[in-house]
C-alpha cells in the first residue's frame, strides 16, 4: 500500500480568510474565501480542509449571526433577539429575505464548500490517498443537512464543483437518501484506512486521527437516521442500527471524541462577537454591562433549567441584572424592549472568545440512542435508561458541572413558569410537567419528551439542531410568540413556531424554473414559514 502521503506535508501559512464582522452585519455577500493555490499540495490541502470545516458553523461573524444567532438560536429556544431597532425578524416570523437566505445564498457556505471539496478530491486522486476526500464528504453532509433542514427541498445532487446552485432541486427525501449513501461510502473508505494519520495542522477537528473521524461519521449518520424516523421508519432503523454497530467503527461516546472546530486561539469565536453586537458596554455608573447585545439567553431554556435547579446554568448564562433574579431569560417572539432601559438586564450568553464551535457531542449520541430504543424500538445496543443517564452525565462532564447524580435522580422539580420582570411578557401557562428522573413505566410520549428535553439542554447553542428536534417531535414545549410579537399575518401558528424558511427570492429569478418546480412538486405546501419539511411527519 502506498504510504499515506499526508504525513509528509509541511504546512505553510495556512490561514482562513475570516472576515471580521462590523456594523454592516447585513452584508452577507462580501469578502469570499480565497481559492487556495494548487501549486503546492501541502498548502492547498490544509487550506481546503479547514475552509471546508468553516462551512459547518461559519467562523465568519456575519454568516454565523444569521444562521445560528438569529435563526437557529431563537427557533431552537436558546436565544432571543434583543435589538429593539429590528422590526422584521425571524423571531417575529416576518423576516426579510436578507435574514432567511444565508444558508443557501451566503458566499461563505455553499460556494466555499463545493469549491474546496473539488480541490480535495483532486488532491486525493493525485496522491492516490482517498482519506482526505472521504473526510471532506463527511464534512459536506454535516454542512448540507443544516441547509436542507432549513428549507426542505434544495439543489444538492447536481451542484457543480464551483458551488453554483442554479441547478435542479432534489426533494428532501432524495437529499437524505444521498446523505446516507455519501456517509456509507466515506465510512467504508475510512475504515479501510483507519490506522493511517494525516498531518494534524490540516485538521482542527481531530488532529489527523482517522478513527475519530469514523466515530463522527457514524454519529452523524445516527443523528440523521433518527431525524427521518417518522417519515421513513424502515430506512431510519437500518441506518441507525448500522451506525451503532461496533463493526463499523464506533460512535462518539466520550467527550474526548466530541466533534468541535477548535480554531479560536488567535481569532475570536463568532458567537461571542455576534451575541454582543451593540452591547451597552458601560452602565451610567461606569460599571461594565456583561449581559449581551443583539442576542440574550431565551426565557425557554432558563425556565427549564431554573426549575430543575440545573448546575450548568453558570456555564451557559451570564447573571441577569434584574434584582431578585439570578438567571432570567428574555421571551422570544415579542415586541423587543429597548436595550438601554430593560433589554440589557436579561441574562446573556456565557461564552469564551476561544471556545470551540461544537458540531456534535457525546451527550447527544447517548440521547439519540435512548430515543431510538425507547420510542422507535431500534436496537441501539443497550437500554433507554442507561443511555439517558449517560447523556446527562456526559453533558455535565463536558461543561465542567458537578452534581450529575443528584440531578438525574430528581423526580420532583419541574420547569418554572415564566415571570418577566418587565411584567407584560410573562407567560402563566405550565411549560411542562416532565421531571428529570427516568421512568421505565412512562408511555412513549413521556419518554420522548424527557429525552428530548435533556438532549435540548445538553445541546446548548446548537440551535438549528434544537429547532429540528422541536419540529420533528414537538419537544421541548417552548413559550409561544405573543399576540403582538407574531407578525406573520396568520402564516405561523405561535404554538408550533416556524416550520422552515422560505426559499431565497433570488432563486425565483436566477433559478426560476427549478425553484418553482420544487415548490410545486416537493414542498407539500406554500413556500412560507408555516409549511412542514418532509421529515416532520409525526402524527
Amino acid at each position: 500500500m502506498m504510504k499515506h502521503k499526508l504525513t509528509a506535508i509541511i504546512m505553510g501559512s495556512m490561514t482562513l480568510a475570516l472576515a471580521s464582522c462590523t456594523g454592516k452585519y447585513l452584508d452577507i455577500n462580501s469578502n469570499p474565501y480565497e481559492v487556495p493555490d494548487l501549486s503546492a499540495d501541502g498548502y492547498a490541502l490544509g487550506s481546503a480542509m479547514n475552509n471546508l470545516a468553516g462551512c459547518v458553523v461559519s467562523p465568519d461573524v456575519n454568516t454565523c449571526q444569521f444562521t445560528d444567532c438569529l435563526l437557529g438560536g431563537p427557533m431552537g429556544g436558546y436565544l432571543a433577539d434583543s435589538n429593539a431597532g429590528w422590526s422584521e425578524t425571524i423571531g417575529n416570523y416576518n423576516a426579510k429575505d436578507d435574514w432567511t437566505r444565508p444558508f443557501l445564498k451566503s458566499d461563505k457556505i455553499i460556494p466555499v464548500l463545493f469549491t474546496n471539496l473539488a480541490q480535495v478530491k483532486q488532491i486525493s486522486l493525485s496522491t492516490n490517498d482517498p482519506v482526505p476526500y472521504a473526510i471532506a464528504e463527511v464534512i459536506k453532509v454535516a454542512v448540507m443537512h443544516r441547509v436542507t433542514d432549513t428549507f426542505g427541498p434544495i439543489p444538492y445532487s447536481q451542484i457543480g464543483k464551483d458551488g453554483n446552485i442554479e441547478t435542479p432541486y432534489d426533494s428532501q427525501e432524495k437529499v437524505y437518501d444521498t446523505f446516507f449513501q455519501e456517509l456509507n461510502d466515506a465510512i467504508a473508505t475510512l475504515n479501510a484506512h483507519a490506522n493511517e494519520l494525516f498531518v494534524p495542522s490540516a485538521d482542527y477537528i481531530y488532529k489527523g486521527n482517522v478513527k475519530k473521524w469514523i466515530k463522527f461519521a457514524n454519529s452523524l449518520k445516527l443523528r440523521l437516521a433518527i431525524r427521518i424516523a417518522y417519515a421513513k421508519p424502515d430506512l431510519a432503523k437500518q441506518m441507525a442500527e448500522e451506525a451503532v454497530n461496533p463493526a463499523n467503527g464506533g460512535l462518539i461516546e466520550t467527550n474526548d471524541d466530541n466533534a468541535k472546530w477548535d480554531y479560536f486561539v488567535t481569532s475570536t469565536n463568532p458567537l461571542y462577537t455576534a451575541t454582543r453586537y451593540n452591547a451597552l458596554g458601560k452602565h451610567t455608573d461606569g460599571t461594565d454591562c456583561l449581559t449581551g447585545g443583539d442576542s440574550h439567553a431565551a426565557a425557554d431554556i432558563i425556565c427549564y433549567m431554573n426549575g430543575y435547579k440545573d448546575p450548568r446554568r453558570a456555564k451557559y448564562f451570564t447573571p441577569s441584572e434584574w434584582k431578585g433574579y439570578d438567571y432570567v431569560g428574555l421571551r422570544r417572539g415579542i415586541k423587543i424592549p429597548e436595550l438601554g432601559t430593560a433589554g440589557h438586564k436579561y441574562s446573556g450568553v456565557n461564552i469564551a472568545t476561544t471556545q470551540p464551535l461544537y458540531w456534535l457531542n457525546a451527550a447527544e449520541v447517548a440521547f439519540l440512542r435512548a430515543e431510538g430504543t425507547a420510542v422507535f424500538g431500534f436496537n441501539m445496543g443497550g437500554t433507554a435508561k442507561d443511555f439517558y443517564n449517560q447523556g446527562i452525565r456526559l453533558s455535565f462532564e463536558q461543561w465542567g458541572a458537578d452534581g450529575a447524580d443528584a440531578y438525574l435522580n430528581d423526580d420532583t422539580d419541574k420547569p418554572q413558569t415564566y415571570t418577566d420582570p418587565n411584567s407584560k411578557d410573562s407567560y402563566a401557562a405550565t411549560l411542562s410537567n416532565i421531571t428529570v428522573k427516568w421512568d421505565d413505566s412512562a408511555d412513549k410520549e413521556q419518554m420522548q419528551e424527557r429525552i428530548i428535553t435533556q438532549k435540548w439542554i445538553a445541546n446548548w447553542l446548537l440551535g438549528n439542531e434544537a429547532w429540528a428536534d422541536f419540529r420533528r417531535t414537538g419537544y421541548p414545549h417552548l413559550i409561544p410568540a405573543s399576540t403582538e410579537g407574531n407578525k406573520s399575518g396568520g402564516v405561523v401558528d405561535s404554538n408550533r413556531g416556524a416550520r422552515r424558511m422560505p426559499l431565497p427570492l433570488d432563486e425565483f429569478i436566477s433559478n426560476k424554473q427549478n425553484a418553482e418546480y420544487a415548490v410545486a412538486n416537493y414542498l407539500g405546501g406554500p413556500d412560507n414559514m408555516g409549511t412542514d419539511v418532509w421529515w416532520a411527519a409525526k402524527k
